[in-house]
Formats: structure tokens, C-alpha cells, sequence
């Protein structure tokens, strides 16, 4: 049975994770690969663009290059925000759902369920599971993740509805 087909309770093992873990972006110099989703996903990711908070974990709004509507990104190094990207492999990973990958963990942050990968060079990267569209953020190690993703989630909450992603 694939886990992030039903809504996730968060799990405690994320919450201790992201709570003594620091994350890491996609890199310092602030560019972003565009997803390229279909019109519905697009349109959804728009919305998602116009309600992202000005500031994450007390850092503006700062977008990568090349800039779109897809991406979006604050501080430096940046917190990166990539709407419209595929599923994760992981997520459809029985290993994953049954706790068997210490490297990929599922669980919620007020109310936005998330997939978070621990990179090869020690990074986290987290997408929304059980949404409409996937969200992906990568944040840099030295940052409190907990922070970004319960910055986030209003936003996310607000623009991309529950569902199974196509």
C-alpha cells in the first residue's frame, strides 16, 4: 500500500529529524531548474507564487535564475522552492513506507504532509506529499528546516488543495 495515497499523521521520527538536523539548498549561486508541468499543475503553482510569504525563516524573498513563476527562493544561500516538479521515486518506495530508508522519511508539518531525502552531501530535501501538485524546498544545512516548512505551509495550504497528484 502505498503510505502517501492516504493522509499522513506526522510522524515523530520527522519532527526529531528536522528539529536537531540542519538542510541544505540546491546550491549558493541562487538558480533553479524550472519544472515544466502540465496547464492544471501550472496553474496551481501560479497561485502558490502570488501567496509565498515575503520572508522564510527571517530571510527575503530572494528568487533564482532564471526567474519564473515555477520557482522561487530567499536568503543566500537560498532556500529554494520548486513547484510542479515530478514524484520523488522515494515516495512510491516500499522501503520508505514501511521505515525501512533512514535516508527518506514522510511525515506533516502543520498540516502539509512532506517527503524529506536526506541528500548525499548531508542536505534534506522535502516534497509535498498529498497535494494536487509536488512541492519540492531544499534548504541550506546550516538552517532550521522546522522553521522553512512551517513558514511555508500557509501558502501551500492556501494554493495547493489535498489530492493525489497526477
Amino acid at each position: 500500500m502505498n503510505i502517501f495515497r492516504h493522509r499522513l499523521i506526522g510522524l515523530p521520527a520527522l519532527a526529531l529529524l528536522i528539529a536537531t538536523a540542519g538542510c541544505s539548498s540546491s546550491d549558493d549561486g541562487a538558480r533553479a531548474a524550472v519544472p515544466g508541468p502540465g496547464a492544471k499543475v501550472t496553474k496551481l503553482c501560479r497561485n502558490l507564487d502570488k501567496v509565498l510569504p515575503s520572508k522564510v525563516d527571517g530571510e527575503s524573498r530572494n528568487d533564482p535564475e532564471p526567474a519564473s513563476a515555477l520557482t522561487a527562493g530567499w536568503g543566500s544561500p537560498a532556500i529554494i522552492l520548486r513547484c510542479g516538479v515530478s514524484q520523488p521515486p522515494k515516495m512510491i518506495d516500499p522501503k520508505v513506507a514501511d521505515g525501512g530508508d533512514p535516508d527518506a522519511v514522510g511525515g506533516g508539518v502543520n498540516g502539509v504532509d512532506w517527503l524529506m531525502e536526506k541528500q548525499d552531501d548531508g542536505a534534506y530535501r522535502f516534497t509535498t506529499a498529498n497535494r494536487l501538485a509536488y512541492v519540492e524546498v531544499t534548504v541550506d544545512k546550516e538552517r532550521d528546516s522546522s522553521t522553512v516548512l512551517v513558514d511555508l505551509a500557509p501558502a501551500i495550504k492556501k494554493a495547493i488543495p489535498e489530492g493525489i497528484a497526477d
